[in-house]
C-alpha cells in the first residue's frame, strides 16, 4: 500500500526520526543487489569548477552527500542528530576551559581504503590542506578559527584555535575536515575530476558522460573503521534531468527510493495516495531558501531598495502558491526550530505593506519603478523554482514600485556567476553543515564567506560572531545571535523567504528510510537495507 510516514522532531532545535517507515526488518540486503537512489542532483566538472568532488573545495549538499560516504571525519552527527560524536576519532574534546584547544585520538587501526593506515599527520595535511588552498566555494571559511594543527605520534592531534569556538566539534564533521591521503590528493592543489578516495564507509565507482557523473555506485569499504553500521554493501546513485524522470523510473521500479529533488506535485500526489508499493516518509528540514544581494550593484545598492523588497515580498503567499504544507514562511536567516532563532524580519517589517514600501523609497529619493533582474537556478533546488520566482517578480512589480525581470541558469554557471558577482539579486538555498544557528549566520556573513559578498559589517564579524562562539551552552549565545538577525534585517544584504520539510519517497521493500536523511539534508545511504514488501 501507499502511505505516509511522518518522521517528528525529539526536542525543539534538534530534529531526530522516531517512526520507521514500513517495509520489513531491518536486516539489510540479503540478495546482495545494489538498492538505487535517484537525485536531480548534478555533478560536472568544468573549466570554472574542475574540481568540484575536492573536500578542500566541495560546499553544496549534493557533493557533500557524495563526501560523507567516501570520506571519513572526526567527528559525525548521530543516527538521531544531537550532539556530533567521534567516527574517526576515539575520543575528542576541549582541553581548556576557554574553548580554543581540542584535542583528538584516533581509532587505532584505520586505514584509507587503499589499505594505506590514517595517521595524525594525515588529519593534519587534509586540514592545512583546505585552509591553504582557500577554494572559492568559501568552505575554508568553516576552518577559520583553526590557527595551527599539531600531532603527538600517529594518534593524537591537537586543534589550537584564534579563538573560543563551542561549534568547532560540529565543524571537523563536515567534509572540508574530511581525512584524504596525501598520496591521492595534492597539498598546493586541487583534484580535479569526479572521483573521491578515503577511509569512509564505501568507496566509489563512477560513469562520467560528457563531463557529468550520471552514475555512482558504493561499494562496502572493507577497510573501514568507524561507527557506522552498514545495512547494505552497495548503493548506487543516479541522476536525473528532473523530477518528472526520477518520478517515472521508481514508478517502473528502475530505481528503489528518490530523494531530493522532488517537485511539490509529486508529494502531493504521494501524500493524498492510496494502495500502490510506495511509501513517503516526510521529516521536519533546516533548509531555506533566500534571496541574495550584491551590495554593490548600483540596482540595490541603496539599502532602501534592499528594504523595499521586504517590505513588499508576502511569504506566506508564495509559500501557499508554490509549496502548500511542504514550507512555512521564514523571517530570519536561521531557521524557526534552530536555538537562538528570532523573527526578525517580521519584528521590523510586520505584513506586507506597499504604502511602507514606497515612503522607504521616497525618503531615500529612491526614482521607481526600480529596474532589476532576478536570477534563480533551473535545476538545482527543483522544478518549483521557476515558478517561486515567478510569484516574488508578480509581487513585485504588482505594487508599483519595482520593474523585475526574471532569468534561469543551470547550477553549473549559475554558481560561479554568482560568486564572480554577475548578479545583482539572486536566489539560493542553504542547507545547514551543522544544525546551530551560527551556520545560518557566520558562512554568509564572516570573512571568505561561501557568497563572496561585498557586504561587510564589522560588528558582526569581529563582534558578535566571537562572542556567540565563546558560548559552549547555545542558549547563552542567543543575545548575540539576535544581534545579528537584527542587524540582516535592517541592512538586508540577505533576505529569507521559506524554510522546508524534507521528502524521501521508496518502494515498500527498502528499509531505514526514516534515516535516509538527516536535518542537515545529508544522505546517511548506509541506513538503507532491503526488507520484505509490506
Amino acid at each position: 500500500m501507499n502511505r505516509k510516514t511522518l518522521v517528528l522532531p525529539a526536542v525543539v532545535g534538534l530534529l531526530a526520526p522516531v517512526l520507521a517507515a514500513c517495509g520489513g526488518s531491518d536486516s539489510g540486503s540479503k540478495s546482495g543487489d545494489a538498492i538505487v537512489v535517484g537525485t536531480t542532483d548534478r555533478f560536472t566538472a568544468s573549466k570554472e569548477d574542475p574540481a568540484p568532488l575536492d573536500p578542500a573545495s566541495a560546499y553544496d549538499v549534493g557533493t557533500w552527500n557524495i563526501l560523507r560516504q567516501t570520506v571519513q571525519t572526526l567527528m559525525i552527527l548521530p543516527k538521531g542528530d544531537g550532539d556530533p560524536v567521534p567516527e574517526a576519532a576515539e575520543k575528542c574534546g576541549f582541553t581548556d576551559s576557554g574553548n580554543e584547544r581540542y584535542a583528538c585520538t584516533l581509532r587505532e587501526g584505520l586505514k584509507f581504503a587503499n589499505g594505506d593506515p590514517v595517521t595524525a599527520a594525515d588529519v593534519k595535511f587534509s586540514i592545512d590542506r583546505a585552509i591553504a588552498l582557500k577554494a572559492i566555494s568559501g568552505v575554508a571559511g568553516l576552518l577559520s578559527t583553526v590557527d595551527t594543527v599539531e600531532t603527538q605520534g600517529d594518534r593524537e592531534v591537537i586543534f589550537h584555535l584564534n579563538t573560543a569556538d563551542a561549534t568547532f566539534p560540529y565543524k571537523l564533521s563536515t567534509p572540508v575536515a574530511g581525512i584524504v591521503d596525501p598520496k591521492d590528493y595534492e597539498k598546493n592543489k586541487l583534484r580535479d575530476g569526479l572521483t573521491v578516495d578515503g577511509s569512509g564507509p564505501y568507496t566509489m565507482k563512477g560513469t562520467v558522460k560528457d563531463g557529468e557523473l550520471v552514475d555512482v555506485v558504493f561499494t562496502k569499504n572493507p577497510n573501514y573503521k568507524g561507527t557506522l553500521k552498514l545495512s547494505n554493501s552497495k548503493v548506487e546513485m543516479r541522476s536525473f534531468d528532473d523530477a518528472d524522470a526520477m518520478g517515472a523510473a521508481l514508478d517502473k521500479g528502475d530505481i528503489d527510493v528518490m530523494t531530493r529533488t522532488m517537485s511539490p506535485d509529486q508529494i502531493r500526489k504521494l501524500s493524498n495516495a492510496s494502495g500502490g508499493n510506495v511509501d513517503l516518509v516526510e521529516m521536519p528540514g533546516l533548509e531555506i531558501r533566500y534571496l541574495g544581494f550584491n551590495t554593490n550593484a548600483p540596482t540595490v545598492k541603496s539599502r532602501a531598495v534592499r528594504q523595499a523588497m521586504a517590505q513588499v515580498i508576502n511569504r506566506s503567499a508564495l509559500v501557499s502558491k508554490v509549496y502548500g504544507t511542504q514550507a512555512e514562511p521564514l523571517y530570519s536567516m536561521v531557521a524557526a526550530t534552530v536555538t537562538g532563532h528570532s523573527n526578525s524580519f517580521f519584528n521590523k517589517y510586520g505584513d506586507p505593506s506597499v504604502s511602507k514600501a514606497k515612503s522607504t523609497l521616497s525618503q531615500a529619493g529612491i526614482t521607481t519603478p526600480v529596474k532589476l533582474t532576478m536570477h534563480y537556478t533551473t535545476d538545482h533546488y527543483g522544478s518549483a523554482t521557476k515558478k517561486e520566482f515567478e510569484i516574488l517578480q508578480q509581487q513585485l512589480n504588482a505594487s508599483g514600485l519595482f520593474d523585475v525581470q526574471i532569468e534561469g541558469a543551470p547550477w553549473k554557471t549559475f554558481r560561479t556567476a554568482e560568486q564572480k558577482g554577475l548578479y545583482d539579486v539572486y536566489g539560493m538555498g542553504w542547507f545547514p553543515d551543522f544544525p546551530d544557528a551560527d551556520n545560518y549566520l557566520a558562512p554568509f556573513l564572516d570573512k571568505d564567506n561561501t557568497l563572496n559578498t561585498p557586504y561587510v559589517n564589522s560588528k558582526i564579524r569581529n563582534t558578535l560572531i566571537p562572542a556567540s562562539r565563546r558560548e559552549a551552552d547555545r542558549l547563552s549565545a542567543s543575545s548575540s545571535l539576535t544581534d545579528i538577525q537584527d542587524i540582516v534585517a535592517n541592512d538586508v544584504p540577505l533576505l529569507p523567504l521559506w524554510q522546508g520539510k524534507q521528502y524521501v519517497a521508496a518502494r515498500d521493500d527498502i528499509t531505514g528510510t526514516a534515516y535516509a536523511i538527516n536535518s542537515s539534508a545529508t544522505l546517511q545511504l548506509w541506513e538503507l537495507g532491503r526488507g520484505v514488501s509490506g
